[in-house]
């Protein structure tokens, strides 16, 4: 019995060395990376990521027949030993890598529960060599007879197809995955040359896609990487005051993502008063900064072994993530060319004027009759109410609106009624804040506003900070929350 256990460990050493070896072969570009990753200096990337798949098939080799088993077991250990001692020192420095352990088959970040399982494989090699090897495995079946005889043969058939099927499914993976890069280069070639090129036909149900990504509203992972100038950032350093933060995560190597950046380029140079744009690229530091280089990109992080999608639950390239300028998650994962877009949009398409253009320049009669600039306060921010009394929703949040502008005292914005009504009947409304006339409604057409009650909140720089929130209930909450993108928890 002890001989059959001892078989049974050895050979199931020898399928995971086998199976781990031939994966990482046949995906030596994910090799690399996970190479790299862990710490290994980009001129070795290359080497080590040929030399380990064939250190682990040749230690499966090696444990197979009962003749070498026990040189088979001692590589074996020496590999799991300098896996251990890699993925302990990656974890000291607070740092959790893809481990790429058995290729595309799985692959997941390296922790504690990676380091359990390669102390059990080094387990089962020690008492591989501490026994002598084991016994035969040719041996140990001529030995079996009847029942046990078709057992052994049934279990060696289902591990070959399960195996089978395992590369099987990895190699249609891949396979449709170039399918898909060249169909989208095809597109890409057809448009450039003027060839209009149909969308997909709609489908009689529609498919919502599922959201991913961190909860709407929890802080936003902190950070602090390098970006491809050598220097540290951090989240901070990319947050500003009322502008969001869209951090793309990107890949030198996805055809997607470089159809994507040179909008990125434009949002960054055009749009940057309104939307940050940061690039998290999980690629070699060569070949992000030549991209980079070449596009005049701003700022490029390199995402080294994919650390921040990790972190930000992003799963793939491209793929993008809204961070408000408080610091918090204000959108799903937008995957994809299209849905990145979508997500710019829902910031600069937002009603009324973009997020951070200048409060346009307006002159209206106070209730006193005196001539006023409409103007953001320099010391805190400013709610712009456009107001009537005759409206029937005014009258209906009315008593609500003067309990909050009592109840703030100063904490929060600053409250200015843009009435287009009645001077008496505005009177009568007992406002406490400053109140100016503007019976053309000359100053809700500016901001962008269609009609009453509606709202906009200015920054103190004089700058706009938020798209036009309609109806009582979305300019209450502009009041209280002082949200810097209307729609960014929808």
């Amino acid at each position: 019995m002890t001989d059959a256990l001892l078989l049974i460990a050895r050979l199931g050493l020898c399928a995971v060395f086998a199976v781990a070896g031939f994966a990482k072969l046949t995906d030596r570009a994910g090799t690399r990376a996970a190479v790299t990753a862990f710490g290994a200096p980009a001129a070795l990337a290359a080497p080590l990521a040929l030399v380990i798949p064939l250190a682990e098939l040749a230690a499966a080799a090696l444990l197979l027949p009962a003749a070498t088993a026990v040189a088979g077991a001692i590589l074996a250990v020496g590999l799991l030993v300098g896996f251990g001692i890699a993925i302990a020192l990656n974890l000291a420095r607070g740092r959790a890598p893809d481990c790429h352990c058995f290729g595309q088959l799985h692959s997941a970040p390296a922790g504690p529960r990676t380091l359990v399982r390669n102390a059990v494989l080094a387990a089962i090699a020690l008492a591989t060599i501490l026994g002598g090897g084991g016994p035969s495995a040719i041996a140990w079946v001529a030995g079996l007879h009847g029942t046990a005889l078709v057992a052994a043969v049934a279990g060696i058939v289902i591990a070959v197809l399960a195996a089978g099927g395992a590369v099987a499914f990895v190699t249609l993976l891949r396979s449709y995955g170039r399918v898909l890069v060249r169909v989208d280069r095809l597109e890409q070639a057809l448009s450039s040359a003027g060839v209009d090129v149909p969308p997909d036909p709609p489908s009689t149900l529609e498919v919502i896609p599922p959201q991913s990504g961190l909860a709407l509203g929890t802080p936003a992972p902190a950070f602090a990487v390098i970006d491809v100038d050598g220097e540290a950032v951090s989240l901070d350093d990319l947050l500003a005051p009322q502008v969001p933060l869209m951090l793309v995560f990107a890949s030198p190597h996805c055809a997607p993502c470089a159809a994507l950046l040179p909008e990125l380029v434009e949002w960054q140079r055009e749009h940057a008063e309104w939307l940050t744009v940061a690039i998290a690229s999980d690629g070699a530091a060569r070949d992000v900064r030549a991209e980079t280089q070449e596009l005049a990109l701003e700022h490029v992080l390199l995402d080294t072994g994919a650390t921040l999608q990790g972190a930000y639950e992003a799963s793939g390239t491209p793929s993008a993530v809204l961070i408000g300028a408080d610091g918090t998650i204000v959108s799903h994962i937008a995957a994809g060319r299209d849905a990145i877009e979508a997500l710019v949009h829902r910031v600069l398409d937002v009603p009324g004027l973009p997020i951070g253009a200048p409060v346009p320049a307006l002159e209206l009669a106070s209730l006193d009759g005196d001539r006023a600039p409409l103007t953001a306060a320099p010391d805190t921010d400013t709610l712009v109410l456009f107001w009537n009394p005759g409206c029937g929703y005014c009258r209906r949040m009315h008593e609500d609106l003067l309990a909050w502008e009592a109840a703030a005292n100063g904490s929060g914005p600053r409250l200015l009624v843009v009435s287009s009504g009645d001077r008496e009947r505005t009177r009568e409304d007992g406002f406490r804040s400053t109140v100016l006339l503007d019976p053309q409604f000359t100053a809700g057409e500016a901001f962008g506003a269609a009609g009453t009650p509606s709202a906009v909140l200015l920054r103190t720089d004089g700058r706009v900070a938020s798209g036009v929130a309609v109806g009582a209930e979305a300019v209450l909450a502009l009041a209280g929350a002082r949200v810097p993108i209307r729609s960014a928890g929808t």
